[in-house]
């Protein structure tokens, strides 16, 4: 505890530091209470509690509910949240497979990347423009007519502009605190809607329990101390690494002008290379399948009717395919092997009983195949096991946080901030919040 004490001291006296993490609080405080400002022209009460009934019972529409911390039930402003941007984003990666144009940007750099951020951009203004409709519809069919105090064109026009704006809005907030802040500020802004849902959710859970038969709080006990284990596994699954063993011909040591022979280092392969983006893109995938329940034809209806339960076999199998996938997808665009194996060419530095050049390249694209695929399968694991444990009598709202969807994303998230956060300190030779001993003096 003492040790944790002197860190946060040693983080509030790094005046870059400590501005970057007031920065991303101050952001984040915004996006909370955008979230809290209401639609105009229309009888919140009555739309709030239509909503709330209709995400109240989970499932879907309670999942994107909790990712935009509770707007979409509030008719918020930001109804819509980030989601429109991480369906851009998904859209662009795979256009970038067998878009030329996109595969050349890709390769240019920094010039290359502001480009493709810009054609996210206005692909999430015409995702907005599809599914703030949709919205809006939703919220026509739930409340009479009396409930609203403008006509419905009207309504229909500033209520897209607002919608529109307020996805634009969350979009511009994730950015800065990604340019300025500290962490990926989309990231952060998913898990800052979904912890605002944890309390709530938890108490429900609590007073279920207390209701139901003898044994509640012991019940209690068990269910916090099996989430406190599969938040460990969460940490072991974002955190474990595959070391390859690197030998250096010479390399130069920091803070000495001389250079060492013989050094030996390793490349750390994440298991999880990923992180949770295989998540969150599989998870704005899965809001596809449940509008064909809007379907005239009953069998295709059946079938959306079937993915509108996230507890249900056919949705979960489904969800961990797209996982599989995209940890395979994602880790192929973001680990770039064959520039891998360049640098260490270039450095002096080979894989022993490895030819430097393409045949390092293979083996490291070998290796991150190998554990890609067991890292997919864990990942896939728990992300459906909110199925597994509302089978056991975990009210639905508690179950998405036991493991699932919005576990990973906190866990994940939290702890590449911490890892940004550790950067700072040890580049300051401060200790970082994860490592041990004392702290070293500054050579500056």
């Amino acid at each position: 505890m003492k040790k944790f004490i002197q860190t946060i001291k040693d983080i509030w006296t790094i005046e870059e530091l400590r501005n970057k993490i007031l920065l991303t609080l101050g952001f984040m405080a915004i996006y909370r209470f955008a979230a809290q400002v209401p639609l105009p022209g229309i009888d919140i009460a009555e739309a709030q509690a239509a909503l709330k009934s209709q995400t109240g019972g989970g499932g879907i529409l309670g999942l994107l509910d909790m990712f935009t911390g509770g707007a979409f039930a509030k008719a918020s402003v930001v109804a819509l949240g980030i989601m429109p941007y991480i369906s851009a984003s998904i859209v662009v990666q795979l256009m970038t497979i067998a878009v030329p144009y996109l595969q050349k940007l890709q390769k240019e750099g920094e010039s290359g990347r502001k480009r493709i951020t810009q054609i996210t951009r206005w692909l999430t203004i015409a995702i907005t423009m599809v599914q703030g409709p949709a919205y809006i519809t939703n919220i026509y069919n739930l409340i009479p007519t009396s409930a609203f105090y403008i006509s419905g064109g009207m309504f229909w026009i500033t209520s897209m502009v607002i919608l529109t704006a307020g996805t634009i809005f969350a979009m511009w907030l994730g950015e800065k605190i990604t340019d300025k802040g500290i962490g990926n500020g989309i990231s952060l802004l998913i898990m800052i809607g979904i912890i605002a849902r944890f309390p709530s959710s938890f108490m429900q859970e609590v007073a279920s329990k207390l209701e139901a038969s003898q044994g509640g709080a012991f019940m209690i006990l068990i269910e916090i101390i099996l989430w406190l284990l599969v938040i460990l596994v969460c940490v072991y699954l974002v955190t474990a690494v595959r070391r390859i063993v690197v030998q250096y011909a010479r390399k130069t040591v920091a803070g000495n002008i001389k250079s060492v022979a013989g050094v030996r280092d390793y490349v750390p392969l994440k298991l999880n290379a990923s992180g949770v983006m295989p998540i969150i893109f599989a998870q704005a995938i899965m809001f596809a399948p449940a509008l064909l329940q809007r379907s005239s034809n009953e069998t295709v209806s059946a079938i959306g009717t079937e993915f509108t339960n996230m507890f249900g076999l056919w949705y979960n199998l489904l969800f961990a395919f797209l996982i599989i996938v995209f940890s395979y997808f994602y880790t192929a665009i973001t680990i770039p092997t064959n520039k891998m194996a360049d640098d260490l060419k270039r450095s002096g530095g080979f894989i022993p009983g490895v030819r430097p050049g393409k045949d390092t390249a293979n083996l490291l694209d070998r290796v991150l195949s190998l554990i890609t695929f067991p890292g997919s399968l864990f990942l896939a694991l728990v992300a459906i096991l909110p199925a597994f444990v509302v089978k056991l009598g975990v009210t639905s709202n508690w179950a998405l946080f036991y493991g699932g969807t919005s576990l990973l994303i906190m866990v994940g998230v939290a702890i590449d901030t911490i890892q940004q956060i550790n950067s700072h300190l040890l580049n300051r030779h401060y200790d970082g919040l994860m490592k041990k001993g004392t702290k070293r003096k500054s050579i500056a």
